[in-house]
């Protein structure tokens, strides 16, 4: 049987983590995630999944490309007063797009324009369908 369709995408401020900085890191554990919807796309994560970087608040573009390169594991940026089960995973870069994705971009396009990154917005990671994928990839130039 086939691996059903796993894609992702995840936002963060450019002043808090950059594309830039996640390339001269060269990997990074995603953390911080404090939403139970963004804990159960985190957890379905697999090794080698395909994660757009998206630039929110500055930018508001997707602008790389990276992977999965470790599954959920218990969030060490935790603090012992804070309620709940916290996870996160390990990615890494794989490229920048040479044409980044804007925003306004993605509303106007009929394939996009219903993505949870329109819909709802302050989730900091979601998943896309494999439509989705395909078409940012074609507007990205992948």
């Amino acid at each position: 049987m086939p691996k059903s369709h796993r894609c992702w995408l995840v936002k963060s401020e450019p002043d808090a983590y950059s594309w830039t900085q996640f390339v001269a890191d060269g990997q990074t554990a995603w953390t911080g995630v404090r939403s139970y919807p963004g804990r159960l796309q985190l957890r379905a994560m697999q090794v080698d999944d395909p994660v757009f970087f998206y630039h929110s608040n500055v930018g508001k573009e997707v602008v790389g490309l990276a992977r999965v390169v470790r599954t959920a594991y218990p969030d060490p940026t935790v603090e012992p007063d804070e309620k709940g089960d916290w996870s996160c995973v390990d990615l890494a870069p794989v490229q920048p797009l040479s044409k980044p994705v804007g925003l306004e971009t993605i509303r106007e396009d009929k394939i996009l324009q219903n993505i949870a990154l329109i819909r709802q917005s302050r989730l900091s990671v979601m998943p896309l369908t494999a439509p989705e994928e395909k078409r940012l990839r074609k507007l990205a130039g992948l």
